[in-house]
């Protein structure tokens, strides 16, 4: 057998244990969660899993790491030629539908739950996560601000500043379980709203003055 059909095998079978992984932090959390009932729904031994993964805490920021890439991919793209607040209007709505999925609020709830005891699963969740996209972000203000868009000398603070903008107090109460998932309605009032708090706080003129140039 090749060493590229050995390696895909490897790569599907790692895939498998993810998956399973994810379902059971999902119903137990992390806390309860145990490698003996993976490798149990996975079908084989503690020792097979082992081999992909030394401890539950590597298995669950592999899983962060993973889902935290596959739902990152797009929400921070700008359109070419739409002018700054159509674009984080856009953005925006991405950016909190993300948030309020469910995979990211029991993840978030996870963590939080678990900070205290293990602080490494937090710092590679917001590694992962958060981290990731205020830097995507920034990079999409600091072009804002080459073409006069923007005035700011931080770009990286605007862009931490615009996403808690967008999240708003829906997310908080969502994550608390104090409220249902919130509608679309809800959620692009929301982020009209942070947009057009951050339009005038670093807005300057012509850069679109708020979500009605979307």
């Amino acid at each position: 057998m090749s060493d590229a059909v050995l390696k895909d095998k490897r790569d599907q079978r790692r895939e498998a244990i993810l998956d399973v992984a994810r379902a059971v932090f999902g119903e137990e959390g992390y806390q309860a969660a145990s490698m003996s009932t993976i490798a149990s729904r996975l079908g084989g031994s503690k020792g097979t899993l082992y081999n992909y993964f030394k401890n539950k805490e590597e298995l669950f920021a592999a899983h962060v790491r993973e889902e935290c890439g596959r739902f990152g991919d797009g929400i921070f793209d700008a359109r070419e030629g739409q002018d700054l607040a159509a674009n984080l209007t856009a953005i925006g709505r991405r950016f909190l539908g993300h948030l309020l999925s469910e995979w990211a609020v029991r993840t978030y709830q996870l963590v939080v739950a678990e900070a205290h005891r293990t602080p490494e699963l937090a710092q590679v969740f917001y590694a992962s996560g958060p981290a990731v996209g205020f830097a995507r972000m920034a990079a999409v203000l600091e072009e804002a601000r080459a073409r006069g868009e923007i005035e700011t000398n931080d770009c990286e603070r605007a862009a931490q500043q615009f996403m808690a903008l967008c999240r708003g107090n829906l997310h908080f109460r969502y994550s608390l379980n104090l409220i249902g998932r919130p509608s679309d309605a809800e959620i692009n009032e929301t982020i009209d709203e942070a947009v057009l708090t951050f339009m005038a706080r670093y807005g300057r003129p012509g850069a679109g003055a708020g979500p009605d140039r979307v």
